[in-house]
């Protein structure tokens, strides 16, 4: 297996664990169960792990994808941005899990607090998630390209999204 495999098998561990991570907790608070929202906690924090494998990854899968025909460095320059915001914002999410998780345990005052804003936090986690995702897919699935994705077919002039001064073979 080489980088560009790895990315793709870590990649959507953080996402999705973001995801159901989000809706356990929401379960919590609907079930009034503190041990499904310590459940959450923990998926947070495996979710936190996670992005770190993906976002090291990342540089060994661009320099195999970024000589593959229609690769631009615009969309990987896109992903790579969001994926500095998401891998922040989910390392917070997971250090704020481990705290809320804690408070929790020792029965603190503070803890309900945590959870609401442990709350808030995985809502922007998830939001620049979904980002990076998606600007990811952009990089291989030209189908999901703005240029495309609206018609299916490739806008005149559009280069399938190759960058000034890229030639077309003929």
């Amino acid at each position: 297996m080489n980088q560009a495999h790895l990315h793709l098998l870590f990649n959507h561990l953080p996402i999705l664990g973001t995801l159901f991570g989000l809706l356990i907790l929401a379960g919590g608070y609907v079930l009034k169960n503190n041990t499904v929202k310590r459940t959450a906690l923990g998926i947070f924090v495996l979710s936190a792990l996670c992005v770190i494998p993906a976002y090291l990854t990342g540089e060994g899968a661009e320099e195999i994808t970024e000589s593959l025909p229609g690769v631009t460095e615009n969309f990987i320059e896109a992903h790579e941005n969001m994926a500095n915001i998401f891998l922040g914002m989910a390392g917070a999410l997971g250090l704020l899990s481990l705290v809320a998780f804690f408070a929790d345990l020792k029965r603190k005052k503070i803890a309900p607090i945590l959870y609401a804003i442990t709350l808030i936090v995985a809502l922007g986690t998830l939001f620049f998630a979904q980002q990076t995702g998606s600007s990811g897919g952009k990089i291989r699935h030209t189908e999901i390209r703005s240029d495309v994705a609206s018609s299916g077919v490739e806008r005149p002039g559009s280069n399938n999204g190759a960058e000034a001064g890229d030639e077309e073979d003929n």
